[in-house]
């Protein structure tokens, strides 16, 4: 069970590598010389829009994986299941930004040392920081762990139903101390 969950995630991971490539902004670079460029608004917000979709789309895998998992494998296998998602969702995330990251970089550097001075090119993709990388499988323990969390409560009080219902047919005291009739027992009243 833990490969088919780690698994599955990798194959969304793949997905998701694509769409990260296709939806996030790049960088607008100027070639100065065969082999080097620099950036034409040194105050462009490309690096962190990229990064930005890159934990949107990895935290909306995080929350399907987590509400698929849950359902399909953590209530039957349990922790197994729960380890194999988060493995999952950080090879998911780890395969999401080296596909992301290698759309286009083939083509950049071949154009970087083939267009002439002037060429304006967009950069590939670069995920900033490796904490991104944790998002996915953060919300996958986010997700299971509050349905386990809803569920074992849901089970908590239908437990605690059930040991009223036999109380009361039993003719024993409920909760409150009070007999199953509801009526204030006289025990020790001396009569």
């Amino acid at each position: 069970m833990l490969l088919a969950t780690a698994a599955a995630s990798a194959v969304l991971g793949l997905i998701i590598g694509f769409i990260w490539s296709a939806v996030a902004p790049r960088a607008l670079l100027e070639v100065q010389s065969h082999g080097a460029a620099y950036l034409v608004h040194v105050e462009t917000t490309a690096y962190v829009a990229a990064d930005g979709w890159f934990c949107l789309l990895t935290a909306i895998c995080g929350v399907i994986c987590g509400v698929a998992g849950y359902f399909l494998a953590v209530r039957r296998h349990g922790p197994v299941a729960m380890a194999g998602l988060a493995l999952g969702g950080l090879a998911g995330a780890a395969l999401a930004m080296w596909i992301g990251q290698q759309q286009g970089k083939a083509g950049f550097r071949a154009a970087l040392l083939s267009r002439p001075v002037g060429t304006l090119l967009h950069q590939p993709l670069s995920l900033g920081g490796a904490g991104a990388l944790a998002f996915w499988p953060l919300l996958v323990g986010l997700i299971v762990g509050t349905f386990e969390l809803i569920s074992q409560s849901m089970d908590r009080k239908r437990a605690d139903q059930a040991d009223a219902a036999l109380a009361t047919q039993a003719g024993l005291p409920t909760q409150a101390g009070l007999p199953a009739d509801g009526e204030p027992g006289s025990a020790g009243a001396g009569n």
